[in-house]
């Protein structure tokens, strides 16, 4: 299931990330798996609705169309962005730049599965996979999406030194690899561009960011959160 490639994408900061787009196996694996889900939860719907009738009977067939077409949506504009199968297989949805989907390109991703699914059994999703190295189905391709590994992201680069220091509120999962990120890149970035990047971080690593700090102040607090982000802690400061 590691036989993936990486894809870089980079940030609209100008942060690079590195991702691991998934294959075919864990995909398929995790579609199995909603499969499941989804067919365990219209079961339960049509128990539920057996006593009603013909009311029932129409109250199941909108509830399995929703669920059919809108499960995988609800799922992925989540916060961590996987239906439960995917999260069971360690897998995330994005946007090509590694941000998180968004709203319209879900739907899209999703709409486009009776594409993928033609002329049978996914073919034409499947082949697209084969065919690509960031293994994008169809839908993928329309919505500008992309399924990866939820693994932390790769470095650029060694940390520089710096004092850690713990961020100033509590950071989501794609903030702390953005910060790692960052961080690992600070050998290719000159002075002035990594104070620039650090500075829009400044509400992680200080509680009162103004005034900005014009001295590298920015870029040793990030690099500070950077390294207790990592497990660097036994020289913590606070926030």
């Amino acid at each position: 299931m590691a036989l993936d490639t990486l894809y870089t994408a980079e940030t609209p900061e100008g942060i690079s990330l590195s991702l691991r787009p998934a294959g075919i196996v864990p995909r398929a694996l995790a579609y199995l798996i909603d499969l499941g889900v989804r067919t365990g939860l219209y079961l339960a719907m049509v128990l539920a609705f057996q006593p009603f009738g013909g009311l029932g009977v129409a109250l199941t067939l909108i509830l399995y169309f929703l669920l059919e077409w809108f499960y995988p949506v609800a799922f992925e504009l989540m916060r961590h962005g996987a239906t439960p199968g995917k999260r069971a297989m360690g897998l995330e949805v994005v946007m090509d730049s590694g941000l998180p989907v968004t709203p319209a390109a879900a739907i899209t991703r999703n709409l486009l599965r009776a594409a993928d699914f033609l002329p049978l059994l996914y073919g034409f999703g499947t082949a697209s996979m084969l065919l690509r190295r960031d293994f994008k189905r169809l839908g993928d391709l329309a919505a500008g999406t992309l399924v990866v590994h939820g693994t932390a992201v790769g470095l650029h680069g060694q940390l520089p030194e710096a004092v850690p220091r713990a961020p100033a509120r509590e950071l989501s999962p794609r903030e702390q690899s953005a910060i790692v990120a960052w961080a690992g890149r600070a050998a290719t970035l000159t002075p002035e561009r990594l104070e620039e990047l650090a500075c829009l971080a400044l509400p992680v690593t200080t509680p009162d960011p103004r005034p900005v700090p014009t001295d590298g102040g920015a870029t040793r607090r990030l690099l500070g959160v950077a390294r207790w982000l990592l497990g660097h802690r036994s020289q913590g400061s606070p926030p």
